[in-house]
């Protein structure tokens, strides 16, 4: 656009310095200036950045969590990109007793029984991103969380899984959640180390293994570009 007015303005001031040069001049500087100004409200809108990935867009962190370590990953991720939190409970709670809960959801899983959920969520629908957090029990999704899925489908949603574990890795969980959620779409999850509860460590996410966490949850969000 200034190439344009180049020539314009030559040609005037060579002829002569008059009033109608001037206002020519004064013209053209007004529409240079008006061009240049569109064009950096255009560029700056045509780039995305990060803060603006979540905008307008309402976030719920649904997590089963029986130790507080997928509890405090969820707290993480809330503090990275805000959100309502969630904890999935059920109307009949699972015994404290670890080989007691081992033997009942082998028992779960091996018969397709999914425990009756007591959390209500309302208005899912006003959700548009759905945070699920979930430890790995027998390398399978927990059946409550399995309850969750079939119950709501969540279709429509973007889904974004995270996990812990006691270091045998996620099984089949997020595949699992593929599964219950044909018509969402899945993100790349995370998972990370938690307690081992069969040898009596429980929460773990404190001190330099929390700092461990938040590094790798921001680094996760950036990677799926949800990072606030």
């Amino acid at each position: 656009m200034a190439i344009s007015f180049i020539n314009p303005l030559n040609q005037c001031l060579m002829k002569s310095m008059t009033t109608l040069c001037l206002l020519v001049t004064l013209t053209c500087g007004m529409f240079s200036a008006c061009s240049k100004s569109k064009s950096a409200s255009a560029v700056n809108d045509d780039v995305p950045t990060n803060k603006d990935t979540l905008m307008n867009k309402k976030v719920l962190i649904v997590y089963l969590s029986r130790t507080n370590n997928t509890k405090a990953i969820a707290n993480i991720i809330q503090k990275n990109v805000g959100g309502k939190m969630v904890a999935l409970e059920l109307i009949t709670p699972y015994p404290e007793n670890y080989k007691q809960i081992v033997d009942q959801v082998a028992n779960e899983n091996s018969t397709g029984f999914l425990p009756p959920l007591k959390t209500k969520i309302d208005s899912i629908e006003q959700y548009d991103v759905i945070f699920l957090g979930f430890p790995t029990w027998g390398m399978q999704l927990p059946p409550p969380m399995k309850s969750f899925l079939k119950q709501y489908g969540l279709k429509g949603k973007t889904i974004v899984p995270f996990n812990t574990n006691a270091g045998y890795g996620i099984g089949s969980t997020i595949q699992t959640v593929k599964e219950l959620a044909p018509s969402s779409t899945i993100t790349e999850g995370f998972s990370i180390k938690g307690g081992v509860e069969r040898d009596g460590i429980l929460f773990v996410m404190e001190g330099a293994k929390e700092k461990q966490a938040e590094a790798g949850v921001q680094t996760w969000l950036r990677k799926i570009n949800l990072l606030k």
